[in-house]
């Protein structure tokens, strides 16, 4: 027991309701817990017990004087007890059904916060009693001058209490109080005890406010950033070993490096591209964005071309949860049918940004209209140049069908950043990106020279966060260096990058497998952020005389230990990618690349078809080999942890399994594999390899639900 500010304060003894408990004589329910009646003395009563007569008195709905009494005694000595709160919201309720005056509602109201305080004086860390007080505020009658002086005693009793911060921004927000003024509270807290992680984290809350409503009076985001470095900066050198500034600073280090408003990084096709496609044929346009948006539409993107003049077209956001949401976003060019042996040359025009509609999920607008063009060549009959793969027997991913031809890739035209027409052009953007670029260049110096200087003498866990820091802000460095114009300054760091992920590797082994998912998001940067190093990974597939392929250009990234995917806006273009011999536990992000006809995902990680979701939305996907993973081998699936649910993924969808039920087949035991697969037009797969392959009923079920199959596991579908 202790006292702080006249409140006294009590230990909590879990699962022991305590002493003292006043409960009736008589009139005893089924359960032999009395619930009315006059009261007496006994020593204790467990939880179990409290709860049985809290059921009791709500089954009978008891709400007379002596039965509030005993739940408000249950409440002050087991403040835990989430079924006294709720009985007492019942028994408040039903007192206010009949009550018209004001001055009895608000006694009424006023002696639950009674009930609230004496059961925080309990344990003031109670869920149940700080939600109490909020739904009694909510209902308006009382006041609230007094809670702030309340909460004033709850924080010098444990100025961490992070219930306390809670419902402080709670009042806060009640009685309108200015954000500048929070705002001054929250940094005395935090001079006082820089360990106080709760302050930073609310002071993280109302400066995000802040810098989003943007009120007369407040600094440039510049300069409150600047002060909050300097804020950050004097906690994490005065006492390094705590981890609460450190988290402040990476939440800093992601206010700077956040883009303003949403802007366009990436496209497919190509501006300039010169693309031949087939009669009646159809091509993806693709668009990808620096951040989640919502409003692409007809309205929000106007693409121009002379035919199918007045039909509107529909924008699908490239996402597994179907959110209407997403970075990425896509809509289908349909080309008219042309007679015999002959051709129409085709310009489209895309423009963007023109009139609001796309916006982020903080509610700002495209930032920079944008405009760009490209040409296509329709032909009756299919040209050594056109889109597409055309597959008329088995592809085989042997390393001899490869072979690197000069000639072949003067075709290629990947939209690679940074491109002209993705650069900042406005004054004030340019301003923010050279603050950005001074801001991170200063924290770089900073941290290096932290690391540098004391090093070893430092403890393994501050070693760890702030190796970690240096990594996350030469990442964030590099990524701004995109806007530049000259490619060498822009993977300046890389390899500082890399060596410092690979230090945390070993120095950190419990987390190994994050930082090992960092290190190859990294090395994909590397290696598919510029032509010149993307070309090393591009493979011709077939000989000159080979019919299997018409010129499709293979990115071979297979045996590089990736255990990760990112750099999709480098890879819209992809219609064949070699993954095969990694360390891959999911495929998050490969639904962008909606050109993509031929995927080999051999020889990694993967153990589920959880993992295998964004699949469903490759619908050109024509050849997959997935054997040689971990598919069926584990009882628990451990990759709906790093996958959103299948079923979430489905929300809409005719998920009707017995339409593919097949005699003596556990149609249910395979339900994953159904909804990865069905509506996917697969004329090749391979699942050799796998756990799940060893029933030789589950490619029964394959060929059932992939009616186009050709292939399955090396061997022809008849």
């Amino acid at each position: 027991m202790s006292m702080h500010g006249g409140i006294q304060f009590f230990t909590p003894v879990h699962g022991c309701i305590g002493n003292a408990l006043i409960t009736p004589q008589n009139n005893e329910s089924s359960s032999g817990v009395s619930v009315s009646g006059s009261y007496t003395h006994i020593d204790s009563l467990d939880s179990s017990l409290a709860f049985t007569l809290i059921e009791s008195l709500n089954l009978n709905r008891s709400y007379d004087k002596e039965a509030l009494e005993v739940s408000s005694k249950l409440l002050e000595l087991n403040p835990e007890l989430y079924t006294a709160w709720n009985y007492r919201k019942l028994a408040v309720e039903h007192a206010l059904l009949s009550e018209e005056n004001s001055d009895t509602i608000r006694a009424i109201l006023d002696e639950e916060l009674k009930v609230v305080e004496n059961a925080l004086r309990r344990n003031f860390k109670s869920y149940g009693a700080w939600e109490h007080r909020k739904w009694v505020l909510k209902k308006e009658y009382s006041s609230v001058d007094q809670e702030l002086r309340l909460l004033d005693q709850f924080q010098k009793a444990d100025s961490r209490n992070f219930h306390a911060w809670n419902y402080r921004r709670f009042v806060a927000k009640l009685k309108n109080l200015p954000a500048e003024e929070e705002l001054k509270y929250t940094t005395s807290m935090i001079e006082s005890n820089f360990s106080n992680y709760s302050a930073w984290h609310n002071r993280s809350v109302i400066l995000s406010h802040l810098l989003k409503e943007n009120p007369q009076g407040l600094d440039s985001k510049h300069n409150v950033l600047k002060e909050e470095y300097d804020l950050v900066h004097q906690a994490l050198f005065t006492d390094p070993d705590d981890q609460s500034g450190w988290f402040y600073h990476l939440w800093l280090l992601a206010q700077t490096a956040a883009p303003d408003a949403p802007s366009l990084i990436s496209f497919w096709p190509a501006h300039g591209s010169d693309l031949v496609v087939s009669s009646n044929g159809s091509l993806p346009l693709i668009l990808y964005f620096d951040q989640v948006v919502e409003g692409v539409n007809s309205s929000s993107i106007t693409v121009t071309y002379t035919f199918c003049e007045g039909e509107d077209l529909v924008w699908k956001p490239l996402s597994v949860n179907y959110s209407g949401k997403a970075q990425a976003w896509m809509t289908y060019l349909k080309f008219p049918e042309l007679g015999n042996n002959s051709s129409e040359v085709y310009t489209i025009e895309v423009s963007l940004g023109q009139v609001n509609g796309i916006i982020s999920s903080s509610g700002s607008s495209l930032s920079l209209p944008l405009r760009f063009t490209f040409t296509t060549r329709v032909q009756s009959t299919p040209s050594e140049h056109s889109e597409g793969i055309v597959t008329m027997k088995m592809l085989s991913w042997k390393d001899e069908e490869f072979c690197r031809n000069e000639e072949v890739l003067q075709y290629f035209n990947p939209c690679i950043l940074p491109s002209d027409l993705l650069r900042i052009s406005k004054d004030s953007q340019q301003t923010t990106l050279k603050w950005k670029l001074e801001t991170f260049t200063h924290e770089i110096a900073l941290f290096r020279d932290l690391l540098l200087e004391m090093n070893w003498q430092l403890s393994c866990k501050l070693l760890k966060i702030g190796m970690l820091t240096l990594a996350r802000l030469l990442l964030a460095h590099d990524a701004l260096m995109l806007h530049n114009t000259t490619s060498v300054s822009q993977k300046a760091n890389c390899k500082e990058i890399l060596e410092l992920f690979q230090d945390l590797m070993k120095l950190d082994p419990t987390h190994s497998r994050f930082y090992k998912d960092m290190l190859s998001i990294v090395l994909m940067e590397q290696m598919v952020s510029n032509r010149n190093s993307l070309e090393g990974y591009c493979w011709y597939y077939g000989t000159s005389t080979s019919s299997l392929t018409q010129n499709i250009i293979c990115l071979r990234l297979n045996n590089l230990s990736l255990s990760r995917m990112g750099s999709f806006e480098h890879l819209l273009w992809v219609q064949m990618i070699d993954l095969r011999g990694n360390e891959l536990r999911s495929i998050e992000g490969l639904e962008v690349l909606q050109r993509l006809t031929c995927l080999n995902l051999s020889h990694n990680n993967l153990i589920s078809f959880t993992a295998l979701a964004p699949l469903r939305l490759l619908s050109s996907l024509k050849v997959l080999d997935i054997s040689h993973n971990e598919i069926g081998a584990h009882s628990i699936d451990t990759s709906r942890y790093l996958c959103s649910s299948l079923l979430s993924q489905s929300a809409g969808d005719d998920c009707n399994l017995d339409e593919y039920a097949i005699n003596n087949v556990d149609i249910a035991k395979y339900w994953e594999a159904v909804l990865v697969f069905k509506g996917l037009q697969l004329t090749q797969l391979d699942v050799t390899g796998n756990a799940v392959s060893d029933d030789d009923k589950f490619s029964l079920l394959l060929v059932k639900i992939l009616p186009k199959l050709k292939w399955l596991d090396g061997n022809a579908v008849y």
